[in-house]
């Protein structure tokens, strides 16, 4: 009988095909230095079950479902051999812009952090001038504020940063409501800035709310939180909105169901958030999935021994990660 993402494989396969990393970040990304990840191998492949160390089993479990289909069915055929990726810059001082840029190589798109907390909006400004300073008049540069203003404060912000010219601002809000009235209110002032979903897919029971309340233009979808390759396909179709591909901080094997649901979309007029291997100081492939002239080819997922093993999981975190597989399991199920 066909394994599928509804009927898991036994537990007891899953743990006993499972490794657990601890891999450095190069600087601090949502405000974590260390980045740790389960990666499953099984018979179509590898899979990654990383979600965030803040969600619950129920969510988490979606992650699961997707780490099956990559490790136990596969996915769907490619429509394109690579993939274009937008760098990604993290909330660092404008002086630190340049270098972050530069181990991104080729990339002509950059999607600069905003509202971190503890700064403010004259450092997302000048941030984002030094972001358009290095790309030049041509390059593309969005905006990502992870829910963390308030309709006020996107509005203020994003007429502000527009002027630095942006190709779109990613979940500037909490709720889908909010960004509806920032979106109202950029229209009315005539402000050039597309709006972006992201938490209101992943995040949501109903992901399609985004298309009917007409308060994005963009849907960020990532692989692991929409439960895999297919279940996000599926999710674009219906949403009728142009969509980019994101990661969400994962390894190089996870990157690589990004790039399967990036080269399965019909349509891609995006460059993708799946460069972010190069936030990585270490990965569990030799030759990680980092852009070469802006673009990353698309192919089959792969770990190294020797990397699995060279950044091996402290014992205590290997069970507390394999508790947390057995938990989403049983949602899953």
């Amino acid at each position: 009988m066909d394994t599928t993402p509804e009927q898991p494989p036994p537990l007891a396969d899953l743990l006993a095909a499972a490794h657990v990393v601890r891999l450095p970040l190069r600087t601090r990304f949502r405000g974590i230095t260390e980045r740790e990840a389960l990666l499953l191998h099984g018979p179509a492949g590898w899979g990654e079950f990383s979600p965030f160390l803040e969600y619950g089993p129920a969510e988490s479990s979606r992650w699961l479902a997707a780490a099956v289909e990559a490790a136990w069915v596969g996915w769907p055929a490619a429509q394109r051999g690579s993939v274009e990726v937008n760098a990604t810059v993290p909330a660092v001082p404008a002086t630190a812009v340049a270098d972050v840029l530069a181990t991104f190589p080729g990339c002509r798109t950059a999607k600069v952090k905003v509202a971190e907390p503890g700064q403010g909006l004259a450092d997302d400004l000048d941030r984002v001038r030094a972001v358009r300073e290095v790309l030049g008049p041509q390059g593309r540069v969005r905006v990502d504020a992870n829910t963390l203003w308030s309709v006020d404060e996107a509005e203020r912000a994003l007429s502000e940063l527009a002027v630095v010219g942006l190709e779109y601002a990613e979940q500037p809000c909490r709720t889908l409501e909010e960004m509806a009235e920032v979106r109202r209110r950029l229209a009315r002032a005539g402000t050039p800035v597309l709006l972006a979903a992201d938490e209101s897919i992943r995040k949501a029971e109903d992901p399609l709310r985004v298309a009917g309340l007409e308060a994005a233009d963009v849907v960020v979808v990532k692989v692991a939180p929409l439960s895999g390759v297919r279940a996000a396909l599926d999710v674009v179709a219906a949403c009728g909105l142009p969509a980019v591909v994101s990661s969400a901080l994962d390894t190089s094997v996870g990157l690589a169901g990004g790039l399967a649901l990036a080269a399965a979309l019909p349509a891609l007029p995006f460059a993708c958030g799946l460069g972010t291997a190069a936030l990585l100081a270490a990965d569990v492939r030799a030759d990680p999935l980092l852009p070469v002239d802006g673009a990353i080819a698309v192919g089959p997922a792969h770990a190294d021994a020797d990397l699995l093993a060279r950044h091996r999981a402290p014992a205590a975190r290997e069970r507390w990660w394999r508790e947390r597989l057995a938990a989403a399991y049983a949602e899953l199920a």
